[in-house]
C-alpha cells in the first residue's frame, strides 16, 4: 500500500516541480511580464533562482521517491512470484 502512495505523490511532487521550473523559466525570460511584477504575482520567492532552486528540490525529491516505490513494488512482485 505504501509502495502506490509513494509512486502517487512523486507523481504529483514531479508534476508540481516541473510547473514551478516552467513558472521560473517563464518569469526569468520575461515572457509572462516585467520581471519584479510577474514574480511578486505568481511566487513568493525573492528571485527566479530561487525558485529554480525550489523546483530542482522537488524534481529531484520526486525522482528519488518514484525510484524507491518501484524498487519496493518490484520486490513485493517477486516475493509473489508474479513476473512483467
Amino acid at each position: 500500500m505504501f509502495s502506490h502512495l509513494s509512486r502517487i505523490v512523486a507523481v504529483l511532487a514531479l508534476i508540481v516541480g516541473v510547473a514551478e521550473f516552467a513558472m521560473a523559466w517563464s518569469i526569468a525570460s520575461g515572457w509572462v511580464g516585467p520581471y519584479e511584477q510577474a514574480l511578486a504575482r505568481y511566487t513568493a520567492a525573492s528571485s527566479s533562482g530561487e525558485l529554480i532552486n525550489r523546483a530542482t528540490r522537488v524534481i529531484a525529491f520526486a525522482l528519488a521517491l518514484g525510484t524507491l516505490a518501484e524498487i519496493g513494488l518490484a520486490l513485493r512482485r517477486k516475493a509473489k512470484g508474479e513476473t512483467e
